[in-house]
């Protein structure tokens, strides 16, 4: 089970990665960098990202369950991962659960012409199921 620091170097082995994070959506505060960030700064980055995260997570209209679901039977927040196209690349933000309080994302960079987004979503949500938070 990787660390943070393995986490992102698995990630940023992806094709396409310009750069990665983990960040706690609460306090907005990265826990652990990798690669470039978009402008220049991953701690404003993580920042701008963790409002991104904490709007989609705390959103009623995304903690519907799906249909056949009673509400309240999955912990975390309701939702699995935001992603955002921009012409040059896409932002995936996966959510991570955790034991504790389940406000953590994987953050990737991916640039739109070397990336693969299917690829790099599913190999996320691996990372994320794998990652151990000590």
């Amino acid at each position: 089970m990787p660390g943070i620091d393995e986490c992102l170097f698995e990630v940023m082995k992806l094709p396409g990665a310009r750069g990665a994070a983990v960040v706690d959506w609460t306090s907005g505060l990265a826990l652990g960098t990798a690669g470039e960030s978009p402008n220049g700064d991953h701690e404003a980055t993580a920042a701008e990202t963790a409002e991104v995260a904490r709007m989609a997570a705390e959103q009623p209209a995304f903690a519907l369950p799906p249909p056949g679901e009673a509400t309240g039977e999955r912990p975390g927040p309701p939702v699995e991962d935001v992603i955002i196209t921009t012409h040059a690349g896409y932002h995936i933000l996966r959510f991570v659960e955790t034991a504790f309080d389940s406000s953590v994302f994987l953050h990737l960079w991916l640039d739109r012409a070397e990336g693969n987004l299917a690829l790099a979503r599913l190999r996320l949500g691996e990372m994320a199921e794998r990652l151990v938070l000590a």
